[in-house]
């Protein structure tokens, strides 16, 4: 079997992760670089990784480089994707920069894995959002069409990285210790410098604010569910409406979905059809109080569904709710399975 150079850039929640899957899925590995700001050692499930630190000339002989991305401003690879691209590098984007670029495939693998062949040096990894959604309606959508989707997202805040999980933390903490009944020993409350990554308070809140405001006062989270799932599906007649909320979980986020199919479809039908898709698990089974939670689904890679409802006043109306490890599915899993597939074009 062919092994390949393989480069990670970035180290902060979605790199980390990327480093994990790598070395969980076995990829055939000649070579691991990681790149980030600045030169240091971390250690990562056992095993210490020397970081260097990022420059056009760390790209040469590298076969496969995932950008780990950001979400809410340029990412790495503005600077350096086109620097890894002239040196024979194919370029795996996690950050939001390219997604809608029109000669820059978006790939769920499960849904659209024939996008890789037409790429151009680089393909980009959907919103995490987006990506357990459109995984979740995919194969409703291919037996009986999809006419209108209406989806509320709660989102974790190790979406937005690091700093906004030790906020959550940090945050947490201040506010217990300012209750009366609870007094936290100061050593339990230490924590690591970070700058306030979210616009809210986030300990025992949420708030309808994700990413910047824009058309129509939607955000521009709000935005990306509706033209990324446009383009993962090539059809833009879907009617998409989102509106998407931060809450106070560290990892893991969850969706309320509403689809109104083109034709009719049986309940047990539409249950049967998302139990048989790769990459889903059906967990459903409200009287014994069994449905997707974040907590539960951390650190897994499925996408998973449950309380399955048809809507009792629309025909062609129903329910989901979809849970997912926003750092995994939505992020670093999905990018590695992207490199899975691009080696065996």
């Amino acid at each position: 079997m062919r092994r390949y150079c393989v480069c990670v850039v970035g180290v902060g929640a979605v790199g980390i992760e990327m480093l994990k899957i790598l070395k969980e899925r076995n990829f055939p590995v000649s070579e691991l670089c990681v790149f980030a700001q600045r030169q240091r050692d971390i250690e990562v499930g056992g095993t210490t990784y020397n970081v260097k630190r990022i420059s056009p000339d760390g790209f040469e002989g590298v076969d496969i480089a995932l950008f780990a991305g950001t979400e809410g401003e340029k990412g790495a690879a503005v600077t350096y994707a086109h620097e890894a691209i002239k040196r024979g590098a194919v370029v795996i984007d996690n950050g939001s920069d390219f997604r809608l670029k029109k000669d820059v495939p978006l790939v769920v693998p499960e849904i659209n894995a024939k996008e890789i062949k037409r790429h151009k040096g680089i393909i980009a990894n959907p919103n995490c959002s987006t990506i357990q959604m459109v995984l979740a309606i995919w194969p409703v959508y291919k037996t009986v069409g999809i006419k209108r989707i209406i989806v509320c997202t709660y989102q974790a805040a190790s979406g937005v990285g690091r700093s906004a999980i030790e906020q959550l933390r940090k945050e947490t903490f201040d506010l217990l210790d300012s209750w009366p009944v609870i007094r936290l020993s100061r050593k339990t409350k230490e924590s690591i410098d970070y700058k306030p990554a979210l616009p809210q308070q986030i300990a025992f809140n949420i708030f309808p604010h994700i990413g910047g405001f824009e058309d129509l006062n939607y955000t521009s989270e709000e935005w990306k569910m509706v033209k990324e799932t446009h383009k993962i599906l090539g059809d833009d007649k879907i009617k998409i409406t989102a509106t998407c909320v931060r809450v106070a979980v560290r990892t893991g986020h969850s969706e309320a979905i509403y689809i109104e199919t083109k034709r009719q479809i049986p309940l047990e039908k539409l249950k049967n059809l998302l139990s048989k898709q790769k990459g889903l698990k059906v967990l459903d089974s409200p009287k014994d109080n069994l449905y997707p939670l974040p907590v539960d689904c951390e650190g897994r890679d499925e996408v998973f569904v449950g309380r399955v409802r048809k809507d009792p006043f629309v025909k062609n109306g129903f329910w989901l709710w979809c849970v997912a490890d926003n750092l995994r599915k939505g992020a670093a899993l999905n990018a590695v399975q992207i490199a899975e597939r691009l080696i065996r074009c």
